[in-house]
Order: C-alpha cells, then sequence, then structure tokens
C-alpha cells in the first residue's frame, strides 16, 4: 500500500473512532438526562404531595430537560373554561409556587382545566 493511502485509511479510521465515541457521548448524555428528569418528576411530585393548599391528586407532572409541565383538572369555585378563570390565580400561583421551589426546575408550563364545583 502506498503511503498516502495508508494516510489516508489511517484517517478514515481515526474519524470513524471519533464519531463512534461521540455517538456513545450522546447517548450516555441522554441517558443521564432522563435520569435527572425523572428524579426531579419525583421531587416535585412529593414537593406536592406534601403541599396542603394544592390540589396535587389530580395533576400530572411531566420533566424534560429541567422544564415541568403541569396538566390536569383543578375544581374552583369561579371557573368557566379551560383558560385560567378570574378567582384561580391563587391556585396557579401555589403551584407555580411548590413547584419552582424544588432545586433542579428551569421552568413550569401550566396546562391545566378549570372545572366548576
Amino acid at each position: 500500500m502506498r503511503p498516502v493511502a495508508r494516510q489516508t485509511t489511517r484517517l478514515a479510521g481515526l474519524v470513524v473512532g471519533l464519531a463512534i465515541a461521540s455517538l456513545g457521548l450522546a447517548a450516555e448524555t441522554a441517558h443521564a438526562q432522563t435520569q435527572t428528569d425523572q428524579q426531579l418528576k419525583t421531587r416535585v411530585e412529593a414537593a406536592l404531595a406534601a403541599a396542603a393548599d394544592v390540589p396535587a391528586d389530580s395533576i400530572t407532572v411531566q420533566v424534560e430537560g429541567g422544564v415541568v409541565t403541569l396538566s390536569g383538572s383543578v375544581v374552583c369555585d369561579a371557573c368557566g373554561g379551560n383558560s385560567t378563570p378570574g378567582g384561580t390565580g391563587t391556585v396557579q400561583q401555589s403551584l407555580g409556587a411548590v413547584v419552582r421551589a424544588v432545586p433542579g426546575v428551569e421552568r413550569v408550563v401550566f396546562r391545566l382545566r378549570y372545572e366548576p364545583t
């Protein structure tokens, strides 16, 4: 084999090796993020369950990249639709305060439905 061809083959092998290592690192990072998100979800659910002034039993928690999404139904006295009605801000504020107090929460997204009592 000629020296140039040998160097090209070595370079190609190095590039392939780096690409494989990069894919492995990306998979490791994704796995670590999934574990971190799952741990954060567990901590948020525990904080909601321990809070006396929030309806934690009807709230679903999802976490992706530190962003916590709260979804579910909230029963309230002055509800009139699916968007945040007047008079229910305290429920959402309470939920947000509890969730934001958990270390690792980057942002809170609300996807709540408000239903009359």
